[in-house]
């Protein structure tokens, strides 16, 4: 494991005291750092909304995203139980969980995944997510790591809190709700550019995200920016 990455990753997700903090390329972030660090082929973030349903708010990969939502369209799954529970769910091989979910087992071995873990994102008796990390080979988790993965999702969980108390009068739930609608407007930029282009959808949200970043702007107004053309952005295909 990347000591030092390590060290800049809680850095990373303990400084959110900014008035631009963007909640998915917060969350982005997590997953793309477990991949990197963790034994991880993906990862995946869900969150509740103000209803209590969990929603995908980030995915290391397009492929992992549509499992995910396939894991809430039909309400099973590892992520699912974990939420509930408050409680880590650890499957070293999917092939033995057939019966314990049908659909999303059968799914995710034709996705390339042969292993899953799914860690609650909580604050004491506060659970507002699970982070999914996959392995596409099955075999034990190595317990050096889940520990690891478990402290950066406590440490991404208690940051999304202090957002709530920095916002006076704003809830956790309203915040999540407003980076959901911003997902829609990534998804829609992503689908534009990448048939613009003629590339595939994690390519198109790499390039907005650059986009982004290079820029100093939110990935959300970037997105909106493209879909109506209010504006030139040179080199994104508009």
């Amino acid at each position: 494991m990347d000591q030092q990455l390590l060290a800049k990753t809680f850095v990373e997700l303990a400084d959110n005291l900014v008035a631009d903090f963007d909640l998915i390329d917060f969350l982005r972030l997590l997953t793309d750092r477990c991949v990197g660090m963790l034994d991880a082929s993906a990862a995946g973030v869900l969150l509740a909304d103000r209803d209590g349903k969990l929603r995908v708010m980030a995915a290391s990969d397009e492929q992992v995203r549509l499992l995910e939502l396939f894991q809430l369209q039909n309400d099973e799954g590892p992520c699912l139980e974990c939420f509930r529970t408050g409680t880590p769910v650890i499957v070293p091989d999917l092939g033995t969980e057939t019966a314990r979910w049908p659909r999303f087992a059968v799914a995710a071995q034709r996705g390339g995944f042969g292993a899953v873990q799914a860690l609650p994102m909580r604050l004491r008796d506060e659970v507002v997510g699970a982070l999914n990390l996959f392995r596409t080979t099955p075999g034990p988790f190595d317990p050096a790591y889940t520990p690891v993965a478990q402290a950066l999702a406590d440490v991404a969980t208690i940051s999304l809190l202090q957002q709530r108390t920095l916002h006076r009068g704003t809830v956790l739930n309203e915040q999540l709700q407003m980076a959901l609608n911003s997902r829609v407007l990534i998804e829609q930029a992503k689908g534009k550019l990448a048939e613009r282009q003629g590339i595939d959808m994690e390519q198109a949200f790499t390039a907005l995200r650059g986009y982004a970043r290079a820029h100093n702007r939110r990935l959300v107004d970037v997105a909106r920016s493209f879909i109506d053309g209010s504006e030139s952005l040179a080199g994104l295909g508009s």
